[in-house]
């Protein structure tokens, strides 16, 4: 039995992740702002809710499916955006995108991502959505939405959580630098990985592969990534922005980083079709509250209507009926798939899909719910 077959949880995935990578690396993936009280939080606000059952009800067959952006997906979870995934595994985006075909699920490329967007929906033929940032320079936000179009995409996805990068204590330690880069502190956490390290520094070029050809942030060498976000996103973003996106692109388009009934109904009324309760994971604002918390107020402001995505702690399949029982039309993960990904690849990533669909199966058999969709607030409660 392989170390993959013995992970029985997303948390023994990590073991697994942290084993294999460097530590600055490891770091990356799981480390958040500050003092990571917001990545801390946002799993930890799902003990907040009890699951309330129904009994005697035929859970023989169980209907998981969703749609979302607009598609038909097997179960309501999407793959979230992540920059910089060949640095967890030199198969990077395509080994994830695989795995998401193989279970039904829609996955998000992310601007930062290190495979073209051309070259995933050659090899992806599931439902793909491209996360965008507005840059300074709007002729490429404007390029990224033809190409998309032409290759073909379901959705984007723009972030609006990022004016400046937030402050990553782990990485500002570990001096990360994309691409990774040996220096006297890294040196002997690269050694003690060669499995890592000898792929990640003789294999392919590491680049920004959809923004290379226009901004070529690595052409000077290794920089850090708070100089890269410093140097190209905009800080005067305004919902005038999001109207013309939306026009420019004329299809689903969610809103990422929202976190208030508020700007929920601003993005709707800005030619949003939904939003992604979003606090990137943590790392950005310390102190923001867990994307779980919100959903139902989310969902109260905007009806039934749009996209409600809760993006940001699940761990269990448990937390998706959670998420959904509350009014979310799905739920998103990022650092659950890339734990399996550092761990083993393709088959990682897969395992770590597998074991989050069994849980929520089963969670649903257990709740005496056979169809997501019957899913409602009566099923949860704020725990005493």
């Amino acid at each position: 039995m392989s170390s993959l077959d013995r992970a029985n949880n997303i948390a023994d995935l990590r073991k697994l992740a942290k084993r294999r990578l460097p530590p600055a690396i490891f770091d990356y993936i799981d480390g958040g702002a500050d003092d990571e009280w917001t990545l801390a939080r946002n799993s930890s606000a799902f003990a907040r809710y009890e699951i309330v059952p129904d009994v005697l009800t035929d859970v023989s067959r169980i209907e998981t499916a969703a749609t979302v952006f607009g598609q038909r997906v097997a179960r309501p979870l999407m793959l979230a955006p992540t920059g910089l995934t060949r640095m967890f595994h030199g198969q990077a985006e395509l080994a994830v995108a695989r795995a998401a075909a193989k279970h039904g699920l829609l996955y998000s490329l992310s601007t930062l991502g290190t495979t073209t967007l051309e070259d995933l929906a050659q090899a992806f033929g599931g439902p793909k959505v491209f996360q965008v940032y507005i840059f300074k320079d709007r002729g490429l936000t404007a390029e990224f939405v033809q190409r998309c179009k032409a290759a073909g995409f379901h959705g984007l996805a723009l972030t609006v959580d990022t004016p400046v990068a937030g402050n990553r204590e782990r990485d500002r330690v570990n001096g990360l630098s994309i691409p990774p880069k040996l220096t006297l502190k890294s040196m002997l956490g690269f050694a003690m990985h060669p499995g890592w390290s000898l792929p990640a520094l003789t294999g392919a070029k590491f680049d920004f592969a959809n923004v290379s050809h226009k901004v070529d942030a690595l052409a000077e060498g290794p920089m850090s990534l708070f100089d890269y976000i410093g140097g190209q996103f905009d800080r005067s973003l305004t919902w005038k922005d999001v109207e013309w996106l939306a026009r420019e692109w004329g299809g689903p388009l969610a809103i990422k980083g929202v976190m208030t009934p508020e700007d929920a109904k601003r993005s709707i009324a800005s030619g949003a079709t939904g939003v992604m309760i979003s606090n990137h994971g943590g790392r950005q604002l310390d102190g923001a509250p867990a994307p779980i918390d919100q959903v139902a107020a989310v969902r109260d402001a905007l009806g039934d209507g749009p996209d409600v995505i809760c993006d940001g702690g699940v761990r269990r399949g448990s937390d998706i009926v959670k998420a959904v029982a509350l009014g979310a039309t799905a739920c998103s993960i990022g650092r659950p798939y890339l734990f399996g990904l550092a761990a083993g690849g393709e088959a990682g990533v897969d395992r770590a899909l597998t074991l989050l669909g069994e849980e929520f199966e089963r969670t649903l058999a257990l709740a005496g719910v056979n169809d997501v969709r019957a899913l409602s607030r009566r099923h949860v409660r704020v725990a005493a």
